[in-house]
């Protein structure tokens, strides 16, 4: 047990956005860990049980976020935990609102300095034949995805000029905006932050599917998850570099989890995860178990950062 003793922890779960399974998987995984360590908790569902948490918020130390995508990510819960005075891991309102939206977050990048694949946003007020002209001087293969969805969600390789039309309206079905990105073939990797420190590089290779997609991060089995990534000292400390810049561009704090993919001695940043997943196969508790720590230590870790918060802002209790 830790100098802060026992914990009363509200753990969310569950929520509103099409993550809501996953958020549930994890939450079964940090329910069990905070049982060997010791602590209380009470699972509560942002998409029924805020009411009653914001009632009863003087009866909990902090809040556990395994909340993902829209209403878990984007800093509506973090705005409403900040609101009760409860303190939770994770990024704050400003950090999550700009990394739930890739568009944003590959300009902040960008500003950083670090490279991204060639890409940009469109609305439903933009026409079919605007998006298909800029798809066209792009060149194919493309990436449609929706801009602010999490897990590869509603995510397609569009390779021929036939398929566009079919992936827009599977990413404007889940989305209002969708980014058109070029796609780069390479090695798949991501850099776990923890406390401001990069965790090392896990290289993801899917066994079936060409990308990371939803079923292939959540299916068992599908990709091979290798930690430490076989990479050069060079490329290792030029991926874990760019993992630390981007968490400090997007304004995180305690924790992220960000995809890159290595094209020859290239790395381009994809995507930050605010509230890195927390399933069996989810890669950030993998990297920190290459780090040394094990699952319960790594959820102890982000409870003392939420702690630590609530000292340094002087949340009441």
């Amino acid at each position: 047990m830790s100098s802060f003793g026992v914990l009363r922890v509200a753990l969310l779960a569950g929520g509103i956005s099409s993550e809501r399974e996953v958020s549930l998987k994890g939450a079964s995984a940090v329910k069990k860990a905070l049982e060997k360590l010791g602590h209380k908790y009470e699972i509560f569902d942002p998409a029924k049980d805020l009411s009653e948490l914001a009632q009863r918020a003087k009866e909990f130390d902090c809040a556990f976020l395994v909340v993902h995508g829209p209403g878990g990510e984007d800093g509506t819960l973090q705005g409403f935990l900040d609101s009760i005075g409860l303190p939770y891991q994770g990024a704050g309102v400003l950090g999550s609102a700009i990394a739930m939206h890739k568009g944003i977050s590959k300009n902040l990048y960008k500003l950083a300095g670090l490279k991204v694949p060639e890409g940009k946003v469109f609305s439903k007020e933009n026409s079919f034949e605007e998006i298909r002209e800029y798809a066209k001087k792009l060149g194919f293969p493309l990436i449609i995805k929706p801009a602010t969805q999490g897990s590869s969600v509603g995510l397609s390789i569009v390779k021929k000029r036939e398929d566009l039309k079919e992936a827009l309206e599977k990413a404007f079905n889940i989305d209002n905006e969708v980014i058109v990105e070029k796609y780069l073939k390479g090695r798949e990797i991501t850099v776990g932050i923890l406390d401001e420190k990069p965790l090392p590089v896990v290289e993801i290779i899917p066994k079936v599917s060409e990308t990371f997609d939803y079923e292939t991060k959540y299916t068992p089995g599908l990709a091979e998850e290798v930690c430490p990534a076989p990479l050069s000292e060079a490329l290792t400390q030029k991926a874990q570099e760019y993992g630390l810049i981007a968490h400090r561009a997007l304004k995180l704090r305690h924790y992220s989890r960000t995809d890159m993919i290595i094209v020859g001695d290239e790395i381009y940043v994809l995507e930050t995860n605010t509230i890195p997943g927390m399933t069996e196969t989810s890669l950030l508790p993998l990297a920190a178990k290459v780090a040394g720590y094990s699952f319960e230590e790594l959820i102890q870790k982000l409870l003392e950062l939420a702690l630590r918060e609530k000292i340094k802002n002087k949340i009441p209790a």
